[in-house]
């Protein structure tokens, strides 16, 4: 009788033990180990994905220069510390974070810092921005399309002249700034499906350099590994649209105009959605930065409201009706200055699955 021979199982106490650096990548927070003239020696995943940079590129960079914040500055000077929801801007980008920073025994200068996400953070809400937006919309195309009709004609019987041609124009813009407004009035749930943006980029990209952006160079900085958003490829198409001639605008009076459209995968960002207030990451970003002037200082924090406008010619509906659909599609889309530009960010939900 043939016996099968069973291998002996390995002795849990032995020789053959996880390293270090196994242990330093298999944290679940993110650890930059920092030499003695404050630059980064190494990271592991987690600071990878935290920061959005590679281990690569950050080795051998200052601490300093790759992290900005006050916090940061003290763990240059060398101090150990601990500090919890810390503003700091690595990249263009802002985070919140958690991070402790100390001094390795008998390593003279050598540090470990350690960094996490702050928590997901629950941006503000402007559904009443919505509400009133839709309340206006609804009541102007009421009250006001419906005798532009009548105006019209009567206009047209007068007969040929410049008078004729003057009233009919204005009232035609009318109606086209109705028409603009009854967007709004649309509350019905946009269908969202998984989607791939890059196709959507690509083609906004190539409209928009045959219109409203002709003539300005529209560069892309791409994170080519993003997962599939929730998304409707008709609303995606319409507000990026709406942001690259919002940009192009912008850039009338500068010498050297350039955009750049940018994707990113970020962490830390949530919104509370539907109902039961259930909480929903937003991590896949889309960005379109200019180098223009950025919109006036006393309307910045209303640019996505209704009829607010930085243009003199401008109607103000514009970037609320791109918040409008971005919401629709579950999203949020921010404004920022950072480092002389001006950033649209248009953060948005991963697909399931």
């Amino acid at each position: 009788m043939l016996r099968t021979a069973i291998a002996p199982r390995p002795d849990p106490v032995s020789d053959a033990r996880p390293d270090w650096s196994a242990l330093f990548g298999a944290l679940p927070v993110g650890i930059l180990l920092v030499d003695a003239d404050g630059r980064i020696a190494r990271a592991n995943a987690p600071a990878e994905q935290l920061l959005n940079l590679s281990e690569r590129l950050m080795t051998a960079q200052p601490l300093a220069g790759l992290l900005r914040s006050p916090s940061i500055e003290a763990v240059a000077r060398g101090e150990d510390l601990a500090i919890y929801d810390a503003e700091v801007i690595t990249g263009g980008m802002t985070l919140r974070l958690d991070l402790t920073a100390s001094h390795i025994p008998d390593w003279p200068g050598w540090r470990v810092v350690t960094l996490h996400a702050a928590g997901p953070r629950h941006l503000p809400a402007r559904s009443e921005t919505g509400r009133v937006a839709v309340g206006a919309a609804a009541m102007l195309a009421h009250e006001i399309k419906n005798p532009l009709s009548g105006i019209r004609g009567a206009a047209q019987l007068l007969g040929p002249g410049e008078l004729t041609t003057l009233i009919v124009a204005e009232v035609d813009r009318v109606a086209a700034l109705i028409d603009r407004m009854q967007l709004f009035t649309d509350t019905r749930p946009l269908p969202l499906s998984a989607g791939n943006i890059y196709p959507v980029l690509s083609h906004v990209r190539r409209i928009a350099s045959a219109g409203v952006a002709q003539g300005i160079p529209i560069e892309e900085s791409y994170d080519p590994s993003l997962p599939p958003a929730l998304i409707n490829n008709d609303a995606l198409i319409q507000v990026l649209l709406n942001l690259l001639k919002n940009a192009s605008e912008a850039l009338v009076e500068v010498k050297k105009p350039s955009i750049t459209i940018t994707t990113a995968y970020r962490h830390g960002t949530a919104r509370r959605m539907g109902e039961d207030r259930q909480v929903t990451a937003l991590p896949i970003e889309i960005g379109v930065v200019d180098n223009g002037p950025g919109p006036p200082s006393e309307i910045a924090g209303q640019l996505f409201e209704p009829f607010v406008s930085g243009r003199r010619d401008g109607t103000g509906l514009g970037l609320a009706l791109v918040d409008k659909l971005v919401r629709d599609m579950g999203g949020l889309v921010q404004c920022t200055r950072e480092h002389g530009r001006t950033v649209f960010r248009l953060l948005l939900a991963r697909a399931p699955g």
